[in-house]
């Protein structure tokens, strides 16, 4: 096509490939000595595809998305949307002394976002070109800082039918048009390598949720892009899966393996991306006629590839398509780590005083139920997500639409000025994160919850409103992300406990209920369990990090009595945390010297629904 042309034009060129010429195997090619006067091109393949050009799925540039013809075969009508490639070369870049962080695994404190709604509203400050953007997102980094993140779990940013949302990609190869400041394939591509370079300088590494099992194409609308015109038969599988009306990729048949092998090398060499969470990750273990495989070769060709096995491989189990994947026994040769479902479930069921005690306590160990071969680093635990309730919302509404959220509206449905109510509902937001936080495993914030953003009780992602930014200057979102900022430092100075590849030992853990008596495990109306970690010392360990914790859990409606043990001799409990209490006593910061200390025997109470952190210490000025 001429420079000005388009998919829905007529071509200025077109060649018709000889399969004897042009075809090496299952791949076509073509030469040219030059391609001066020509701006884009696409391919006409197969029966669908001889209506209307197909974007090349291996294209690094790309044109704008628009409507094209609609394909008629047999009778069918097919709409079709057309994109063309663009012959240009990808825009230079120097990466300059760029180092990836290559953080240990169990050292992440990862924060979710969409790249548009993160920086979109005009109360971001940003100007126009760069809100909502790749350049936006690098502009708040200082805010990912003050939280202690140190990974940003980015929503899918390939191209994508921005009717249907990013999880419905049509191109694995370069990133969304307008996420770039000038709306164009060359300025994303320089906008994400800015980011990334930007976010390894302070220490932050880059993961990307990517898609793989579906696309924008093959769905019952017939729409035809790129691969569905190319060969339909290939990659994607023939039969239709229960209870799904999108096509499904063929993701473990060779030529579709090696497509999404290519795609993830190349944001890996090109864009020195840090990992991936792949998204309906079992639709990944499924063969050519959707059945599952016990050794599936896409996943366990990118657990040992050479380039793909250094960088963090997540699974996640959650589905766009509207089919609810359960959990099960994923293979990770000890390289997959997860998305953990079962701790969001089981946390907001005790919360809600729902779940028996030792629910809570499988998740606050790491999960050993589903990590126990690989360890708590690779359970990825999350409270909320971008689908469902928001961590606001979720201690906000509770209507018989949301029995499947297990919220809790602390006793009134929606917004409220009943402060009773309100206190409630920062209590439990309070006992939300220090749960995320204190639970073995990697911490995953999303994107708001930091600030109570809120889709007024919808659990629809398309209802997903932009980020209030105007909203970190009040009074409870400067206590919640204070509180966040001190967990992460915790998290941090208390690497020996919650920073772990491997699962504390049962004789450095012990269980009581009140007043240091046995846990009632089996009775559903027992809501109080502590929790005592005794610190595995030697004569190596740092001062700071000596401290047995005891940690109590109350979603009671009424008070608890906690009789916290013995501490080593010369030591004492230092409180650092109760939810119950209001700011600025309910977390010890270092600026706070006014710490509560607690003889060995002694007991506290632990208000109704909250929790409280001890930890014992010898040297209390060098604590300070």
């Amino acid at each position: 096509y001429g420079r000005c042309g388009g998919g829905g034009g007529k071509p200025a060129l077109e060649i018709e490939l000889d399969p004897y010429v042009n075809r090496t195997g299952h791949v076509w090619h073509v030469s040219l000595e030059s391609v001066e006067g020509y701006g884009s091109y696409g391919f006409r393949c197969g029966l669908f595809g001889m209506g209307h050009p197909l974007l090349d799925p291996y294209a690094k540039v790309i044109g704008d998305l628009v409507a094209a013809n609609s394909v008629h075969v047999k009778g069918i009508t097919a709409p079709s949307m057309s994109c063309l490639g663009s012959l240009a070369n990808p825009p230079s870049y120097s990466w300059g002394r760029d180092k990836q962080p290559r953080l240990p695994l169990e050292k992440l404190v990862v924060y979710r976002a969409n790249v548009a709604l993160f920086t979109k509203d005009k109360s971001s400050g940003l100007l126009d070109n760069v809100a909502g953007t790749f350049s936006g997102v690098a502009a708040k980094i200082q805010h990912f800082r003050s939280l202690g993140v140190n990974a940003v779990l980015l929503e899918p940013v390939f191209q994508f039918d921005q009717v249907k949302g990013p999880y419905f990609p049509y191109h694995f190869f370069s990133p969304m048009d307008s996420y770039g400041g000038e709306g164009c394939s060359a300025s994303a591509i320089t906008a994400m390598k800015d980011m990334v370079k930007a976010m390894h300088r302070n220490g932050i590494e880059v993961l990307l949720e990517v898609v793989f099992t579906h696309t924008a194409e093959g769905e019952a609308d017939g729409q035809m892009i790129s691969i569905s015109g190319v060969d339909n038969s290939s990659y994607y599988i023939a039969d239709e899966i229960a209870g799904c009306k999108s096509g499904i990729l063929n993701c473990n048949s060779p030529v579709t393996q090696n497509l999404i092998l290519d795609s993830l090398r190349h944001w890996v060499i090109d864009f020195h991306v840090d990992g991936f969470c792949f998204i309906n990750a079992p639709f990944l273990v499924r063969g050519p006629r959707g059945e599952y495989l016990s050794r599936p070769p896409l996943l366990e060709s990118i657990a040992f590839d050479p380039v793909l096995s250094k960088t963090k491989i997540i699974a996640d189990p959650w589905s766009p398509l509207g089919i609810s994947n359960v959990q099960f026994p994923f293979p990770h040769w000890k390289r997959w780590a997860e998305m953990n479902t079962r701790f969001s479930i089981d946390v907001r069921n005790f919360l809600k005083g729902e779940a028996l005690i030792g629910a809570l306590a499988t998740r606050l160990c790491g999960s050993g139920d589903l990590f126990s071969n690989r360890g708590p680093a690779f359970s990825f635990n999350y409270v909320s997500r971008n689908s469902g309730l928001t961590l606001v919302d979720l201690v906000s509404f509770s209507n018989g639409d949301l029995a499947s959220e297990s919220s809790w509206n602390c006793g009134e449905e929606g917004p409220s000025e009943d402060s009773v109510v309100l206190q409630k509902r920062l209590r439990q937001i309070r006992n939300f994160i220090f749960i995320l936080f204190v639970s073995l495993g990697i911490p995953v914030l999303n994107m708001g919850d930091e600030c109570g953003h809120s889709s007024a009780g919808s659990t629809s992602y398309k209802d997903r409103v932009p980020l209030n930014w105007k909203a970190l200057k009040t009074s409870f979102v400067k206590e919640v992300t204070g509180f966040i900022s001190f967990l992460a430092a915790l998290r941090s100075r208390r690497g020996d406990i919650f920073q772990r590849r491997e699962f504390l030992k049962l004789e450095n853990i012990s269980w009581h209920g009140n007043n240091l008596s046995e846990p009632r495990w089996e009775d559903p109306t027992s809501k109080f369990l502590c929790m005592h970690i005794i610190a595995e010392n030697d004569v190596n360990t740092p001062e700071l990090t000596k401290g047995d914790l005891y940690i109590c859990f109350n979603s009671n409606e009424e008070p608890a009595s906690a009789t916290l043990p013995a501490p080593a001799e010369g030591s004492v409990w230092l409180r650092l945390v109760d939810t119950s209490l209001a700011l600025p006593g309910f977390f010890t910061t270092e600026s706070n010297l006014k710490v509560h200390q607690v003889l060995g025997y002694s007991s506290y109470e632990v208000k109704a629904h909250s929790c409280v952190l001890f930890e014992s210490k010898r040297d209390l000025p060098q604590f300070l």
